[in-house]
This record gives C-alpha cells, sequence and structure tokens, in this order.
C-alpha cells in the first residue's frame, strides 16, 4: 500500500492539537489578554492615568481566569456576583490601607473566608479569589477612599470587557471544547501508533529510546481520554451519548496499550512484562531486530500499522471512494482469524491486536462522526458494525455517581486549608511588614497561593521552592526588560500581555515558568507606575522566600496533613477502586448479573491520578530519600499496570451480553476470589498500619486452562485464555504490592513468606 502524505498545515494542526488538548492553555491564554487588551483600550479612550490602567487590567484579569464554570449560564452568574465583592474588597483595601492593625486583621478574615469559601464549590472558589486578588489590587496600587468613584467605574470596565471577550469574542462552550478534545484524542493516538512502528523498526540498542517515546505517548493518550471524561456531561446532550462517547474512548485507549505490549511480546524472546510500559528505567526484554517471522511478515506487520495510522487520522468526512474501506475490511478481518500470516502465537496475537484496534477506530468513528458509508463492507466490517450497533443500544445512561459521606468540622479540607492559610499569612504580615512598610503583601501573597491546588505539607513544599526558583528567575529578566522598555509605555503594555499570555498557557505544565512570568511582568508593571528599581524586584525576592516559608510552616505545624497520610489514604482509594473494577469484570465475565464497568473504569483512572499527582513530592529530583523515592514510583507504575489489566478485563466484559466472540465462563470465578482476596489485605494494611492477614500466593492462575491446546482451543475459549492471561498478570501485580507495602504472601503449603522490603 502506497502510503498516503497528509498536507503540512493538518500536520502541524495536529501536532498543536495533541500538545494542549482541546486547546484549553491556547483559549484560556487567549481570553485573558484579549479582556486586558480591550479594557486597556477602553480605559486609553476615557484618558485614564497608569495607575486606573493597571487597576482595570487586573481586574479584568482577575474575572476572567477566576470564573471556571462549565456552563455559559454559571459563568455570567458568578461574573456578576464577582463585582460587587470586588467592589467590597477595594473599598476595605482603601478604608484601611493607612490603619495598620486594623487592616491587617481584616485582610486576614478575608483570606479565611476567600479560601473558606471554596467548599461551595467553583462559584466560591472563584469569588473568594477576587475579593482576595481585589484587596491586593488596592494595596498595590495605593488607593485611598477619595479615588473609590473612579476605581469602581475602572473595575465595572475590566468585567464588562472580560465578559465580552467570554461571550462574544473568544467564546468557549462545553460542546466546542468536547469537540477539539476528541480531534485532540485521535491527533494522539496517531501519535502512539506513530510511536509503535518505531518500536517495530527499532534496532536492538534502539529499543529503549522506542520505548520511552511509547510511554510518554501512551501517557498523552491516557491524558487526553480523561479530559474527554471530565467534559462528557456538560458536552453532550444526554446520558446515553454520554456514556457511548465514554465507551469508545475507552475502548480505544485499552486496545492501543494492549497492541503496544503485543508488539513488545512478538519481538522478545518471552513475554513481556506490562510494568515496562509504565515504569522508566524498568528492565527491557531481549529483543531482536526482527519479529522472529519470515521478513515479508515484518513487512506486513509495518504496512498494517501505517494503514492503521492511517484510519485514525481519517475522520468520516474524508473518506471518498473504497480505497479507505478496503484497509479497514482487511484490518478488521484479523479479528475473525482472516488472512493471519503463518508465524509464532504472538505475531499473530500481534496481528489480532492491530484487528482490535481498527474496531475501536471504527468504533470512534461511528460515535463521534456518525453513521457511515457502508457500500464497501465485507462480512468482518459488518460483523463489527453489527457489534457496536448492539452495543450502543444497550447503553441506557450512566449511573449516578454514589455522594460520599464528606468530612465535618477540621477535618473538612476548605476548613483545615483557611485556618492553615490564615495562621501563614499572619506570620508573612508580620514578617513582609519587618521588610518593608510597602511592599510586605506579596509575602501574604506567595503563602495564599503556595496552598492552591495542594493537599499535603510534601506538595507546598515543592511548590514553594518552585515559586521562589521561578521568582528569581523572573526579577532577572524583568530587570533586563525594564532597562530595554524605558519609558515606552505601549512597549511595556504589550509585553505585559504577552507575559500574561505565556503565563496562562504555561500553567499546567509548570509552575516554575508560571511564577517566571509572573515576576517578569511586575518589573514591567513597577516601570509602568514609575516606581521600578532594582531593590524592589530584590525586594520581590526576599518577600516571596518569606511567604513560602511562612506557608510551609504552617502546612507542617498547624492541622497538618503528612505527605505519607495522604498518599496512604489516596492508596487505599486506589486499591478499593481496583478491587471493584477487577471483581466486577470477573463477576460478570463467570455468568454473574451485567453491570456498567465504564463508570467503575473511570472512578479508578481518577484515584489512579490523584495518587500519582501526590505521590510527586516524595519522586521529586530533590528528594534526600532515594530508596522512599524508587519505592513510590514502583508502586504508582506497579498500580498503573494493576489498572490498564482491570480495564482489559472490564471491556471484555462489556462485550458479554452482544458479542459472539466472548462467552461466559464460570471457572473464572475461582480465579478471580484470589484476586479480590489479597487486594482487600492491602486494603487492610494501607488503612490499619498493620495487619496479621497473608496475601495468598499459589500456583499460576493460568494453569487453570493450561491442559489444552492452546492453538485447537474454540473461540470463545480462547478469549477465556487471553482473559486468564490478563488475571495472571493482575495477581501478579498484587502480589507485587506486598513487598513495598510490607505484607506477607502465603505459601502454597501455609507458611507466611515475608516479602517486605527491609
Amino acid at each position: 500500500m502506497r502510503t498516503v502524505t497528509r498536507p503540512g498545515d493538518t500536520r502541524i494542526r495536529d501536532r498543536f492539537a495533541a500538545s494542549d488538548p482541546g486547546l484549553l492553555r491556547l483559549m484560556a491564554g487567549l481570553r485573558t489578554v484579549g479582556a486586558i487588551a480591550l479594557t486597556l483600550a477602553v480605559l486609553w479612550g476615557f484618558g485614564a492615568n497608569v495607575n486606573y490602567m493597571v487597576s482595570g487590567a487586573m481586574a479584568s484579569m482577575v474575572s476572567t481566569f477566576a470564573v471556571k464554570e462549565k456552563r455559559r449560564r454559571g459563568q455570567a452568574v458568578t461574573l456578576a456576583l464577582g463585582l460587587p465583592a470586588a467592589f467590597a474588597a477595594v473599598t476595605l483595601g482603601a478604608l484601611l490601607n493607612t490603619r495598620v492593625v486594623a487592616g491587617d486583621f481584616v485582610f486576614l478574615a478575608l483570606i479565611f473566608v476567600a479560601v473558606y469559601c471554596r467548599r461551595f464549590g467553583e462559584r466560591g472558589t472563584a469569588l473568594g479569589l477576587i475579593a482576595f486578588q481585589l484587596y491586593f489590587v488596592a494595596l498595590f496600587v495605593g488607593a485611598v477612599p477619595s479615588d473609590l468613584p473612579k476605581i469602581f467605574a475602572t473595575l465595572a470596565i475590566g468585567f464588562a470587557c472580560s465578559a465580552v471577550v467570554r461571550f462574544g469574542l473568544v467564546v468557549e462552550t462545553p460542546e466546542r471544547v468536547l469537540i477539539r478534545l476528541r480531534k485532540a484524542f485521535r491527533a494522539r493516538l496517531v501519535f502512539l501508533v506513530s510511536a509503535q512502528i518505531d518500536l517495530l523498526d527499532a534496532g536492538p540498542d534502539g529499543v529503549e529510546k522506542a520505548l520511552e517515546g511509547l510511554r510518554r505517548s501512551t501517557a498523552r493518550l491516557h491524558e487526553s481520554a480523561m479530559l474527554i471524561q471530565g467534559r462528557l456531561e456538560e458536552g453532550t446532550d444526554d446520558d446515553t451519548t454520554a456514556a457511548l462517547v465514554q465507551r469508545r474512548v475507552a475502548e480505544a485507549e485499552i486496545a492501543a496499550e494492549r497492541l503496544s505490549m503485543l508488539l513488545l511480546t512478538a519481538r522478545s524472546e518471552e513475554r513481556a512484562e506490562t510494568l515496562t510500559l509504565h515504569l522508566p528505567n524498568a528492565p527491557v526484554p531481549e529483543t531482536t531486530h526482527r519479529l522472529g517471522a519470515p521478513e515479508d511478515v515484518e513487512r506486513l506487520a509495518r504496512r498494517d500499522l501505517e494503514a492503521l495510522r492511517l484510519l485514525v487520522a481519517r475522520s468520516g468526512s474524508d473518506e471518498h471512494g473504497s480505497a479507505v474501506a478496503h484497509v479497514r475490511n482487511r484490518l478488521l478481518g484479523y479479528r475473525d482469524e482472516e488472512n493471519l500470516p503463518d508465524a509464532s502465537a504472538a505475531v499473530q496475537d500481534m496481528f489480532r491486536g492491530i484487528g482490535e484496534l481498527a474496531r475501536t477506530v471504527l468504533g470512534l468513528r461511528l460515535a463521534l462522526d456518525g453513521p457511515q458509508d457502508e457500500t464497501y463492507d465485507a462480512p468482518a466490517t459488518t460483523r463489527s458494525r453489527e457489534e457496536l450497533d448492539a452495543e450502543d443500544a444497550s447503553i441506557a445512561g450512566a449511573i449516578e455517581a454514589e455522594e460520599e459521606e464528606e468530612p465535618t468540622g477540621l477535618r473538612r479540607p476548605s476548613t483545615r486549608t483557611a485556618v492553615q492559610v490564615s495562621v501563614g499569612s499572619a506570620l508573612a504580615i508580620i514578617g513582609g511588614e519587618l521588610l518593608s512598610a510597602q511592599r510586605w503583601y506579596w509575602a501574604v501573597l506567595t503563602c495564599w497561593v503556595v496552598f492552591l491546588n495542594t493537599g499535603s505539607t510534601g506538595e507546598i513544599l515543592v511548590k514553594g521552592s518552585r515559586r521562589l526558583l521561578g521568582t528569581l528567575l523572573g526579577v532577572i529578566a524583568g530587570a533586563a526588560l525594564a532597562q530595554v522598555v524605558g519609558n515606552h509605555t505601549w512597549t511595556a503594555f504589550v509585553l505585559v500581555l504577552v507575559l500574561i499570555f505565556l503565563m496562562y498557557f504555561t500553567a499546567p505544565l509548570s509552575y516554575l515558568l508560571t511564577s517566571f512570568f509572573v515576576t517578569a511582568m511586575l518589573g514591567l508593571l513597577y516601570t509602568l507606575l514609575n516606581t521600578y528599581s532594582p531593590a524592589v524586584l530584590v525586594l520581590r525576592i526576599e518577600e516571596t522566600a518569606l511567604g513560602a516559608a511562612c506557608g510551609i510552616f504552617a502546612a507542617a505545624f498547624v492541622l497538618p496533613v503528612p505527605t505519607d497520610h495522604r498518599t496512604d489514604e489516596l492508596l487505599a482509594s486506589v486499591l478499593e477502586r481496583l478491587g471493584e473494577v477487577s471483581s466486577a469484570a470477573v463477576d460478570q465475565l463467570s455468568g454473574g448479573s451485567v453491570l456498567d464497568l465504564l463508570d467503575k473504569s473511570r472512578e479508578l483512572d481518577t484515584a489512579l491520578d490523584e495518587l500519582r499527582a501526590s505521590t510527586k513530592p516524595l519522586t521529586h529530583p530533590v528528594t534526600p530519600l532515594r530508596s522512599r523515592r524508587q519505592t513510590a514510583r514502583y508502586l504508582v507504575a506497579l498500580l498503573e499496570t494493576c489498572a490498564y489489566h482491570a480495564r482489559v478485563l472490564a471491556a471484555t466484559a462489556e462485550l458479554l451480553p452482544y458479542s459472539k466472540k466472548v462467552a461466559a465462563d464460570p471457572r473464572l470465578k475461582g480465579a478471580g476470589r484470589r484476586i479480590a482476596h489479597n487486594i482487600d489485605v492491602l486494603v487492610a494494611r494501607v488503612e490499619e498500619g498493620a495487619s496479621s492477614e497473608a496475601a495468598e500466593g499459589g500456583a499460576s492462575l493460568t494453569s487453570l486452562l493450561e491442559t489444552k491446546d492452546r492453538a485447537a482451543l474454540p473461540r470463545h475459549d480462547r478469549v477465556t485464555d487471553r482473559v486468564l492471561r490478563h488475571l495472571q498478570r493482575l495477581d501478579e501485580g498484587v502480589i507485587g504490592l506486598a513487598r513495598p507495602l510490607g505484607v506477607s504472601v502465603a505459601t502454597p503449603e501455609g507458611h507466611p513468606s515475608r516479602t517486605a522490603a527491609s
């Protein structure tokens, strides 16, 4: 087959869509910069001076990034409520600007209320953030009571310009975001298939590099899948459509990851370990440059992977004629054992994996682009369409999530954080005023910021250190820009807009970069306000260091949440979700009741993502305890491996009611019992801190069917064999978790064997 070259602009667009899923960062940056630019233009037309222009620009910036609700009606309500909150905050700042003691107490009360409001969801968080930031603006521009009428007008203009840009110029709706996320998922799936082709072509010396690209592409595909699932409810017309898209995305992700493993196994002298795809620097299996098959089979594999990449890249509107249909027919035929090459079982499994991924691509296309032309369908494609139609008909809507009991009192995260931030801010005020009676609020701002989106002392420590480093580098950049700009006011404003865009564009990627751009921008603002001096930027570093230290102190000694405690909670949650998914899948595969496993799988992925984020302080390069860092990485990687096998089991179980290839097998129930027991033991160990019960070892789960010749198995038994292999890998993964968690494993004779690391 001749490779079709796609236009250059399409490739660039796909790369950008893949690097910024849903263009969320780009749109956030454009929306904020657009609001600020419009505000500056309006204020300049009214002849406002620089102080009011800065106030209006910061008001429009805050009112833009603080409002994060997905529905436009909710955004409008929050924006309308934010303006009186801004008026009140600025009034307090202006009235108490010269009253040091009273102003400090009011500021602390405002900080507590602003943080406590997070318990009321996105609207409460936005209003608290607006109130805090606008009080800070009043201090920044030195507002006094006589300035309030003009400042109110300036704030109103800033909020109005923010609304104009949000609802008229840079319009964002959940539906549009979801459409762009779908395109990003398709683009990232293309890059994953390209990484699989690289692995196929890699020589023995290039396998590690190819594997690293495969890991990176797999992680990015997963990121896109999670973003899509987070937008489904708001971005689709009904629950049925949301459940359908969720299923198709999950199936594609699972099939793509499975194909990666099958490809690696086909190149290996023995079955590859799934952990290889999830743990950097994991042992790479011995491989050869070839698949262990005739040269024509290797050429066929490469041709089919390139054809698969073509299928993924094309949307339904791109199809014309029969060429693409013939390619799809050939690939889907591998699912029904058609035209499999004469090669080893591992190589044949790889071709079956290509067929499975082609089937999920067809499902994605039907879900995202609607009905397709069936004129050139072969029997294999017709069967796949029938399966997909049967699945679609079985979806009755998403299952409502159970409400979890929320902690009360000081155990409530919003209350605890409010107390911590208030104590840290009090210390920052005292220390900040000792450093500077005019710029003390920089320390308070830093203390506030390091608590945003953090859940443990370790996370706050890492975030505080990144802010300090970013501030240090930003001071250098700000000093250089201030010297270059001089008295050119509009040049400074343009550079400020550029820096603000970069700040929001890089915010989800690196907090260090965000701090760098913020500080460089402040250097230009001081230039505009004619208050710039090198001493001011040096003071900025000192206040930032003080604020970070006060925040870390408050986090460590005031109602602390140790990193170990936080990670243990999340680890227990992941294990519980893992047990729920695997048990439900095995029960359904054994002939039990039919369940909707999609929500359970999504809950597992969400819990795992939270655990991964919470372990970043433990895996940070500066962490002094190297063994602890390695243990955390190993645990997360092993859990990712277990989650992968559980997702595959769930996806296979979902096929039972309408598939002609999958049949329930009661023998699987016994295989799943040991896994469920061992997960319960691990959960008890994590939650209780000590457990005398041992995990259960024993013979391989796959031994249940070892008496049969695999090649002679009926089709249903081949699926059962595949399910058993995933159960076996899941069982091995759960047993592997016992060692770092300090749980003993009982031998078949009943004598416990301690496997905990010393």
